[in-house]
């Protein structure tokens, strides 16, 4: 099976920064997408970000220009960059791919998520 290991999360002061991680490991033939979405309890989970394989980002309005996802395709790790992070960032950030695990089979998979918390 394929698994998503996050890593990054934590507490930050309002203007901090702080660098998410997720990395794939497992049976993958390729990984089309990666991308970030988040999520806050009694709330629908949205994304946030978003890149191809070719490297083509997508970014939710709230974060353009704070925010800057990446991947390394050689070690199937897609990053977040966060800066100037607000409260209202608060959220489980969860990692997201989608690929090619199997010759006949893509799939959608999710990470465990990371709590970020931005408060003084």
């Amino acid at each position: 099976q394929v698994q998503l290991v996050e890593s990054g999360g934590g507490l930050v002061q309002p203007g901090g920064s702080l660098r998410l991680s997720c990395a794939a490991s497992g049976s993958i033939f390729n990984i089309y997408t990666m991308g970030w979405y988040r999520q806050t309890p009694g709330k629908q989970r949205e994304l946030v970000a978003t890149i191809t394989s070719d490297g083509s980002t997508n970014y939710a309005d709230s974060v353009k220009g704070r925010f800057t996802i990446s991947r390394d395709n050689a070690k199937n790790t897609v990053y977040l960059q966060m800066n100037i992070l607000k409260p209202e960032d608060t959220a489980v950030y969860y990692c997201h791919t989608y690929l090619r695990t199997t010759i006949f089979r893509e799939s959608v998979l999710w990470g465990q998520g990371t709590q970020v918390t931005v408060s003084s």
